[in-house]
Protein backbone atom coordinates (compact mmCIF):
# COMPACT_ATOMS: atom_id res chain seq x y z
CA UNK A 1 0.00 0.00 0.00
CA UNK A 2 2.58 2.13 0.58
CA UNK A 3 3.40 2.80 -3.09
CA UNK A 4 -0.11 3.05 -3.92
CA UNK A 5 -0.24 6.45 -1.18
CA UNK A 6 3.09 7.54 -2.98
CA UNK A 7 1.37 7.73 -6.53
CA UNK A 8 -2.06 9.18 -4.41
CA UNK A 9 0.23 12.14 -3.01
CA UNK A 10 1.87 12.49 -6.50
CA UNK A 11 -1.12 12.77 -8.56
CA UNK A 12 -3.24 14.82 -5.68
CA UNK A 13 0.04 17.86 -5.81
CA UNK A 14 0.05 17.56 -9.64
CA UNK A 15 -4.05 18.25 -9.75
CA UNK A 16 -3.49 21.02 -6.68
CA UNK A 17 -1.49 22.47 -8.92
CA UNK A 18 -3.20 22.66 -11.97
CA UNK A 19 -6.35 23.37 -10.18
CA UNK A 20 -4.40 26.70 -9.02
CA UNK A 21 -3.22 27.78 -12.27
CA UNK A 22 -6.53 27.70 -13.43
CA UNK A 23 -7.86 29.25 -10.41
CA UNK A 24 -5.51 32.16 -11.01
CA UNK A 25 -6.24 32.26 -14.70
CA UNK A 26 -9.79 32.37 -13.89
CA UNK A 27 -9.41 35.55 -11.53
CA UNK A 28 -7.94 36.75 -14.39
CA UNK A 29 -10.84 36.47 -16.80
CA UNK A 30 -13.21 37.61 -13.85
CA UNK A 31 -10.97 41.43 -13.60
CA UNK A 32 -10.46 41.33 -17.07
CA UNK A 33 -13.49 39.74 -18.63
CA UNK A 34 -14.91 41.40 -21.84
CA UNK A 35 -18.33 41.14 -20.90
CA UNK A 36 -20.26 40.27 -17.39
CA UNK A 37 -21.14 37.12 -18.75
CA UNK A 38 -17.89 36.12 -19.15
CA UNK A 39 -17.61 37.13 -15.75
CA UNK A 40 -20.49 35.18 -13.99
CA UNK A 41 -19.04 31.84 -15.74
CA UNK A 42 -15.59 32.73 -14.74
CA UNK A 43 -16.81 32.47 -10.89
CA UNK A 44 -18.42 29.30 -11.60
CA UNK A 45 -15.75 27.90 -12.69
CA UNK A 46 -13.60 29.18 -9.43
CA UNK A 47 -16.10 27.53 -7.23
CA UNK A 48 -15.98 24.28 -8.95
CA UNK A 49 -12.45 24.43 -8.73
CA UNK A 50 -12.83 25.10 -4.93
CA UNK A 51 -15.00 22.01 -4.64
CA UNK A 52 -12.13 19.61 -6.24
CA UNK A 53 -9.65 21.65 -4.02
CA UNK A 54 -11.79 20.36 -0.99
CA UNK A 55 -12.40 16.84 -2.33
CA UNK A 56 -8.24 16.58 -2.96
CA UNK A 57 -7.58 17.59 0.55
CA UNK A 58 -9.87 15.26 2.03
CA UNK A 59 -8.07 12.35 -0.30
CA UNK A 60 -4.87 13.72 0.67
CA UNK A 61 -6.22 13.19 4.26
CA UNK A 62 -8.01 9.98 4.23
CA UNK A 63 -11.82 11.90 5.31
CA UNK A 64 -14.81 11.59 4.76
CA UNK A 65 -15.88 15.19 7.16
CA UNK A 66 -14.73 17.50 3.80
CA UNK A 67 -17.60 16.21 2.30
CA UNK A 68 -20.32 18.64 3.94
CA UNK A 69 -18.05 21.50 2.74
CA UNK A 70 -18.20 20.21 -0.59
CA UNK A 71 -22.19 20.14 -0.22
CA UNK A 72 -22.30 23.72 1.38
CA UNK A 73 -19.66 25.05 -1.49
CA UNK A 74 -21.99 23.65 -4.53
CA UNK A 75 -25.40 24.60 -2.77
CA UNK A 76 -23.53 28.34 -2.31
CA UNK A 77 -22.54 28.05 -5.64
CA UNK A 78 -26.09 27.10 -6.97
CA UNK A 79 -27.52 29.96 -5.13
CA UNK A 80 -25.02 32.86 -6.23
CA UNK A 81 -25.41 31.60 -9.92
CA UNK A 82 -29.32 31.64 -9.77
CA UNK A 83 -29.10 35.15 -8.00
CA UNK A 84 -26.01 36.68 -10.42
CA UNK A 85 -27.98 35.31 -13.63
CA UNK A 86 -31.52 36.93 -12.21
CA UNK A 87 -28.94 40.23 -11.61
CA UNK A 88 -27.61 40.15 -15.59
CA UNK A 89 -31.56 39.70 -16.92
CA UNK A 90 -33.07 42.08 -14.60
CA UNK A 91 -30.89 44.45 -13.28
CA UNK A 92 -32.42 43.99 -9.77
CA UNK A 93 -32.61 40.24 -7.43
CA UNK A 94 -35.58 40.59 -5.97
CA UNK A 95 -38.84 41.88 -6.61
CA UNK A 96 -40.54 44.47 -4.71
CA UNK A 97 -43.78 45.01 -6.90
CA UNK A 98 -46.55 46.64 -5.03
CA UNK A 99 -50.28 46.32 -6.05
Amino acid sequence: MNQLDGIIDIVAAICMVTITISIALLLYRVVKGPTNPDRAVALDAIGLNLMAIAGLVAILLGTTRLNDVILLIGILLFIGTIALAKYLEKGVIIDREHD
